[in-house]
């Protein structure tokens, strides 16, 4: 593979990656800020978006990273906030078959942003689906790890009240929320997240609820999967 082509497939992959850079430029660096504020440093914060990129989960990881560790509930939390990644994988198969040893990396670096770039953007005329594919990755991947080090490093030179500031992941649930909803094909489903969020939300309390809640908002899709 030449450097041509892959200099080729990054600037051809940059344009319809600047918004997920804006993006990423903002919860990148307040992870990077939240993790400085407990004590992981640019250096644990950085080499954690580097190997686990997960995004929502590393914020979620962010709280039982200070709390006494509990594998079992590490594990199921982790599974449940990333399923939607199951899906995301089998959308993208056609797309992904044949390009050998690539697609290791392609699986490994899926994130939401990556999804929405490959599966809404035309191949450009001339471009290897591997090499394009794989730029798109590799650029949101760098956009993360490189805001998150920013953020450490501020985080570590500037001292500055952090309160709130770990707010961001439920804006940005809110926003991605309020999309869905403008989508009129959208709302019978999110009407039932809420309604069994809220119900676990009562029966199991604050801090127990978020399992129960995504188990029950699974189970109900998978039955009225039909009917929605």
């Amino acid at each position: 593979m030449s450097r041509q082509k892959i200099i080729g497939a990054l600037r051809a992959a940059f344009p319809h990656t600047i918004p997920v850079l804006t993006g990423f430029a903002c919860l990148g660096m307040a992870y990077g800020v939240l993790m400085q504020s407990k004590g992981y440093g640019p250096l644990y914060s950085t080499l954690m978006s580097a190997v686990a990129f997960c995004g929502s989960m590393q914020y979620v990881a962010i709280t039982l990273l200070c709390v006494p560790f509990d594998p079992l509930q590490a594990f199921f939390l982790s599974l449940m906030v990333n399923a939607r990644h199951l899906f995301y994988g089998l959308a993208l198969l056609p797309k992904y078959r044949g390009l050998g040893r690539l697609r290791t990396y392609l699986i490994y670096a899926l994130c939401d942003e990556t999804f929405s770039v490959v599966s809404a953007t035309p191949l450009p005329p001339g471009m290897e689906p591997g090499l394009f594919f794989g730029a798109v990755a590799a650029l949101n991947h760098f956009y993360w790890v490189a805001a998150t080090f920013a953020g450490g490093v501020l985080g570590s030179l500037t001292a500055f009240d952090t309160g709130g500031l770990d707010f961001a992941l439920t804006a940005l649930f809110v926003v991605l929320f309020l999309e869905q909803w403008q989508r009129k094909g959208n709302r019978k489903p999110a009407l039932l997240g809420v309604g069994c969020a809220a119900g676990c939300l009562l029966a199991f309390g604050g801090g127990w609820f978020l399992l129960p809640a995504m188990g029950c908002i699974l189970a109900a899709l998978l039955i009225g999967r039909e009917a929605l």
